[in-house]
């Protein structure tokens, strides 16, 4: 790892089932929809779209996210990233007992945003805290539905 590189995880519980939650994760077009920090997704190709993210700092990343593995049996995803952030990022969903299912997220990034690498080996903690806070509006909004209805 270099001093660009991140690995960023995160997990989510929620009361709904796997496929539920595994199909709404292999849809990244409707991201915008019920995950705030994905300002836009347009896309490209078959398999591949530009996405535009922002969290609660002030600046936004903008990537191309394509599909390497898509995997609905074993509820996994995995997309290649490439742009202001380069790397890969995966989803494992599995069941969680009685409870519904956690979604695993892993995350190993190069920063490439100019503006942000001159930060990147002071403000680590900082970029860490505002991925937390991206999940955290993305598991309220996956999670949103199975509220209102439980």
């Amino acid at each position: 790892m270099n001093r660009h590189d991140i690995r960023l995880t995160g997990t989510w519980r929620a009361p709904l089932a796997p496929d539920a939650v595994y199909a709404r994760l292999a849809d990244v077009g409707d991201y915008p929809t019920w995950w705030p920090a994905f300002r836009s997704v347009r896309r490209t190709g078959e398999r591949e779209c530009e996405i535009v993210i922002r969290s609660a700092l002030p600046y936004a990343l903008r990537a191309t996210l394509t599909a390497v593995v898509e995997d609905p049996v074993e509820h996994v995803l995995e997309a290649a990233l490439d742009g202001d952030i380069s790397g890969s990022v995966r989803w494992v969903v599995a069941p969680d007992g009685p409870h519904g299912c956690v979604a695993t997220l892993t995350q190993d990034v190069t920063v490439r945003k100019a503006s942000l690498r001159r930060w990147m080996p002071m403000a680590r903690p900082v970029f860490r805290a505002n991925h937390a806070l991206a999940l955290r509006g993305g598991q309220r909004g996956l999670t949103a539905p199975a509220r209102r209805s439980g």
